[in-house]
């Protein structure tokens, strides 16, 4: 696989900066190229730290709480945990817009390790839920912040290509946290799931005080009701982010499906249940790799038609995937052929994610932060909502997995078509040009 290029972003100096001498000094203590984008994508995977390695610790903790060995009660962990991701973005955007990225993200991050620190600590099983919906808005901060930060820096295909690679390694941390998870488990008490992601969100501290300051002072927007409003006024009307943000609502909703549909599936539906381990990480890792390969495409295809062409490749592998469905006796195809199917569709619209919240954020550097409060929010919830609502829809075929996949797929791709409308003529005229 060819190397993917790294944009370089270049570091504005805050308002009331040092004069030049001392400039070159501080810009040698900041987080700037490589580093910076190392930074920002290490505080990114903070938040599927906080996801995938509590979950090989479900059995200790349903013995610790006297619950049934099947008890479904324990999945708050994670509902507890995305409640909070949903509503956090609020408490971080618009004072990103007013303050900067650094603080708010350096609060964010204390609020991470306090509330993993507090799940470790606690007693009694609704403290946890209470810790882990605080912890939830601690990981808000890194999420959307980073996002942020990334807007400040890179537009068009440089960001698009960005986030790919940050993509990438949202695919790589469930390969990797749930083997560490079991790992520390097995030398240490259940608990050290929740000390692990607090002493990597103080080290993470750390490392963040070398973060610049992204947000330009011209910039900076007042924190009051009638100044955030205005923001969220503007946002909520833009046709191309809220249009994509539609899209992304039903892509998030498309991997939630999955998420919580392709265990059952495999082991109701196929009686493989004891090959999910490998069928997961086989998936991850073709998630991975396609995300490298989507950063290399977004330089050659540019983001513009890269979405739309992978907006269409999702929608055929859905109608594909419902077909075989419908055509297999019983609602249940052949499963090798269900898994390529899957390996065409899953890649398809995870590729689209990164390209789609690039050309969502890309028409407000003005109000990124709450911007991205907003797409972090509405997709969060609207995407787990309708993820939950397909999950709970099996019948012990594929059948209706399949036709949820097609109707996020045909909605998403009609919402980017109509998003990007405006910045297709562009590109088609910009090409026009170029050729004259």
């Amino acid at each position: 696989m060819a190397r993917v290029p790294l944009p370089e972003p270049e570091i504005d100096h805050p308002a009331g900066g040092e004069p030049a001498a001392g400039s070159a000094a501080r810009e040698r203590s900041q987080a700037t190229g490589r580093e910076f984008i190392l930074l920002v994508t290490a505080l990114m995977a903070t938040t599927a730290l906080g996801i995938d390695l509590m979950l090989p610790a479900f059995p200790e903790i349903r013995q610790q709480f006297g619950m049934a060995p099947d008890s479904t009660q324990v999945a708050w962990i994670v509902t507890a945990y995305f409640l909070g991701m949903a509503a956090g973005p609020w408490l971080y955007g618009p004072a990103s817009d007013r303050f900067g990225r650094r603080k708010p993200l350096l609060a964010g991050l204390a609020l991470y390790a306090v509330a993993a620190t507090t799940a470790a600590l606690a007693p009694s099983w609704k403290l946890i839920v209470v810790a882990r919906f605080v912890w939830g808005l601690g990981a808000a901060g890194p999420r959307s912040l980073s996002v942020a930060m990334i807007r400040d820096r890179f537009e068009g295909d440089a960001m698009a290509r960005l986030m790919s690679m940050i993509m990438a390694v949202f695919m790589l941390v469930p390969i990797v946290a749930p083997g560490v998870g079991a790992g520390l488990i097995a030398i240490l008490p259940w608990r050290a799931v929740f000390w692990f992601p607090a002493i990597a969100a103080g080290l993470l501290m750390v490392w963040s005080r070398r973060l610049p300051e992204t947000l330009t002072p011209a910039l900076q927007r007042p924190f009051t009701w009638r100044a955030v409003g205005a923001a969220g006024r503007e946002v909520v009307t833009h046709r191309q982010t809220m249009a994509l943000t539609a899209a992304m609502v039903c892509l998030f909703a498309s991997m939630t499906t999955y998420l919580a549909g392709s265990e059952v599936i495999l082991e109701d539906t196929y009686g493989y249940g004891s090959w999910f381990p490998l069928f997961f990480g086989g998936i991850a890792v073709l998630l991975a790799v396609n995300s490298l390969n989507n950063a290399r495409l977004v330089g050659r295809l540019g983001v513009v038609r890269l979405l739309r062409l992978e907006a269409m490749i999702a929608l055929a592998a859905a109608l594909a995937l419902v077909a075989i469905s419908f055509a297999s006796d019983g609602g249940r195809p052949s499963f090798w052929l269900f898994v390529l199917v899957l390996a065409v569709l899953l890649p398809a619209v995870q590729g689209l994610a990164p390209n789609t919240n690039t050309l969502a954020m890309s028409p407000l550097p003005h109000v990124a932060g709450t911007a991205s409060a907003i797409i972090s929010t509405l997709t969060s919830a609207g995407g787990a909502l309708l993820g939950g609502l397909a999950s709970g829809a099996f019948d012990g075929t594929v059948r209706p997995f399949a036709v949820y996949l097609l109707v996020f797929a045909g909605v998403a791709a009609t919402f980017i078509v109509w998003g990007t409308a405006a910045a297709e003529r562009e590109r088609k005229a910009t090409a026009a040009n170029a050729a004259r």
